[in-house]
């Protein structure tokens, strides 16, 4: 019983893909421009983006009613610890 796969090797006659130790990298296409540069690009890198940082409402029920909360005080707290080291800036927003 044989595999059915003599003579060639299922690589055909002549070729790049019949030669020894050819080997074509993925996504190559045999010259024609590949897929991959083809299609356009998507989307840009937005230098002018925001950073926030997220503050759990469970981190400032360790504040007083009364006190006021600014970002100097979440960073001696320890509850902004990300943005100290990134040397970001910080803003509190109150929603009413």
């Amino acid at each position: 019983m044989g595999s059915g796969h003599g003579k060639t090797a299922t690589r055909g006659s002549k070729g790049q893909g019949s030669r020894a130790g050819s080997r074509m990298r993925p996504g190559f296409e045999g010259g024609q421009m590949p897929l991959h540069r083809r299609l356009p690009k998507r989307g840009f890198t937005n230098v002018f983006k925001k950073q926030y940082a997220l503050v759990n409402l469970r981190d400032l029920e360790g504040f007083k009613a009364e006190e006021t909360i600014t970002p100097e005080l979440l960073i001696e707290r320890r509850i902004l610890e990300k943005i100290q080291k990134a040397g970001g800036k910080a803003q509190v927003i109150r929603h009413d």
